[in-house]
């Protein structure tokens, strides 16, 4: 039967808008304690106003998740105020939709991969060694449909997504032995402020005409928080993604001519 969250500590990374945002709504709502950390104060102090105005219990703290000091930091407050960290929602992260050639080496891949796969990593080390004491948590990682699929433009975010499936797997084999449950969330395309980062090259009309099939950020957000309560290995959104993958890994060269031929012989090599 699926456990109750109440009086749970949950901390949300990357928690100012979009996923994070939502689902801190939410598990205040199963009347948890969630702590919500990013960058942007502005925006968690007036969610944090929200949220008590409701008759939830939230909490803020600055984090730039690429920041190691600032992580243990940030672990240390939640752990000093409150005892314990019952729920990690990593959460952070960011993409950058371009060919690799036209990256910059620093605020597009050396960024992506500090904020995508190693913060997560490390704040994930920080919190599990409580988690590990009292034989209790869940860390819910969020990846995405492109850490099954590598899509054309998104070479630096799919290896930080694939990254962090492997990361993932790794780790729940690693500690389920001692109570704890580790699970990865790989949603497909959501109507979250991610797409107006990701840059603008024209090849990105292509992804604009498919937005009608995006799924909304607090349908995502009722998925998590319903993973936090019964958790499972693997959360796959929408559906019909499975099918999708499992296409992917059968038939990987068919994938390849397709994508070749639709997509980038059509904005890349003709381009030249």
């Amino acid at each position: 039967m699926p456990k109750s969250l109440k009086d749970n500590v949950v901390l949300i990374t990357g928690a100012s808008s979009g996923f994070g945002a939502d689902a801190a709504r939410l598990f205040a709502k199963e009347d948890c304690l969630v702590v919500m950390a990013a960058r942007r104060m502005d925006r968690l102090t007036a969610l944090v106003e929200e949220i008590r105005l409701a008759g939830g219990q939230a909490f803020a703290v600055p984090l730039d998740v690429a920041e190691q000091s600032q992580l243990e930091k940030t672990v240390q407050i939640v752990i000093d105020k409150f005892g314990r960290i019952d729920i990690l929602f990593n959460n952070a992260g960011f993409g950058r939709l371009d060919w690799l050639e036209n990256l910059d080496p620093s605020s597009d891949i050396e960024a992506q991969i500090a904020v995508n796969l190693t913060g997560l990593i490390q704040v994930t080390r920080l919190v599990v060694v409580g988690m590990l004491k009292r034989r209790s948590g869940t860390i819910l990682n969020m990846s995405s449909v492109a850490g099954w699929i590598a899509p054309p433009l998104y070479s630096i975010y799919s290896a930080t997504k694939f990254g962090i499936r492997g990361f993932t797997d790794a780790l729940r084999r690693e500690v389920a032995p001692f109570g704890l449950k580790v699970c990865g969330i790989y949603p497909g395309g959501a109507t979250t402020e991610f797409g107006r980062h990701t840059g603008s090259p024209p090849s990105k009309r292509l992804f604009k005409a498919t937005a009608f099939l995006n799924m909304t950020s607090e349908y995502v957000a009722r998925r998590i928080v319903g993973l936090a309560r019964h958790p499972r290995r693997t959360l796959i959104l929408p559906w019909w993604y499975v099918p999708v993958i499992w296409f992917e890994q059968t038939f990987p060269g068919l994938v390849d001519w397709i994508l070749k031929v639709v997509f980038v012989k059509r904005f890349h090599l003709l381009q030249g």
